[in-house]
């Protein structure tokens, strides 16, 4: 049953908003995340992915969460793999262009262990965008004439009152739970983002709960010189960790480029064997190392020194 629009307002606005440190460890911030939640993960594609905080949610075994993304990329592979989801609302599910569709999404889904619910990438960014405004749904034309809205089932045609041209009204997406990477923020959570935003204030604004994953904690003062790039408020956060190449061995705009080399690795290891291969991947790189330290000590120095050369080479030029 669908929970009532105002009763989820009233839990939004119940909210803590008060300004009060909010630093934790990737385990502690696991423990916001509760199975079967439903899960908004930031960035796009190979883009600001928090790879940290998946990486902790797979090594937490945590199970039944209903994810959503506007582009997914390595990490749906991982999450369905690993049993924490089995439902991935996005608009595209692939490694990145040059590797194709993932074979990995094509096992699970075709064998009916999990389900891809595809939405068009405007209509997700609405969903959102009607979540963070605090209102049940967002009319759009968009997917009026794509074969795309005659596969979901919660949207409605409706004649415009004004105009009487048909629109589709599509329902607010309100997570539980946001994860986004962000390059720093102070320990309020009062979050700066460069490059593109993607969906990602909307999403913390429409969530009940925010974990931001970031390169760096950077002081107050330092936040309040630059006021202009903060794009996500402490109001809206509940979690901040510290976690260097937190999106790796996807890209931080500015801070390091993906890591196409270990990508490459991946695609070839799940070509052969897509369930095989990132069984054997989630095993070496999830549940062996003990810290994110020991992960990225498996990716490689040379891999993190390549990729922080090529990101900071494109910020500067």
């Amino acid at each position: 049953m669908t929970q009532s629009y105002l009763d989820l307002r009233a839990e939004t606005k119940a909210r803590d908003r008060s300004l009060r440190e909010k630093v934790m460890t990737l385990e502690e911030a696991v423990g916001l995340v509760n199975d079967g939640d439903s899960v908004a993960i930031g960035g796009c594609t190979a883009s600001r992915t928090p790879m940290a905080m998946i990486w902790a949610l797979i090594r937490a075994r945590k199970s039944d969460l209903s994810i959503s993304r506007s582009i997914t990329s390595t990490e749906g592979d991982l999450l369905f793999a690993s049993g924490v989801s089995r439902h991935i609302l996005t608009s595209w599910f692939s490694q990145g262009i040059v590797w194709g569709i993932s074979k990995v999404m094509r096992a699970y889904t075709e064998s009916k262990r999990a389900r891809f619910e595809e939405w068009s990438h405007m209509s997700i960014g609405l969903r959102y965008r009607a979540g963070a405004m605090g209102i049940p749904f967002m009319p759009t034309r968009a997917m009026l004439g794509s074969d795309v809205a005659g596969q979901l089932e919660n949207i409605s045609e409706f004649d415009c009152p004004f105009t009487g041209e048909k629109v589709l009204l599509i329902p607010a997406l309100n997570p539980d739970v946001a994860l986004i990477h962000v390059p720093r923020c102070d320990a309020f959570g009062n979050a700066q983002i460069d490059g593109l935003q993607f969906m990602d204030i909307d999403i913390a604004m429409a969530a009940n709960r925010v974990i931001l994953t970031t390169e760096r904690i950077i002081s107050n003062d330092q936040i309040r010189r630059s006021p202009d790039q903060t794009k996500i408020p402490f109001i809206a956060v509940d979690a901040v960790v510290e976690v260097p190449y937190g999106s790796a061995p996807h890209e931080c705009y500015g801070m390091y480029e993906p890591m196409f080399t270990h990508m490459d690795d991946y695609a070839a290891l799940t070509a052969k064997d897509p369930e095989a291969g990132v069984a054997e991947y989630l095993e070496r790189y999830y549940y062996g190392p003990e810290s994110w330290s020991e992960y990225l000590n498996l990716l490689g120095i040379g891999e993190l020194l390549e990729a922080s050369r090529r990101g900071r080479s494109i910020y500067n030029d």
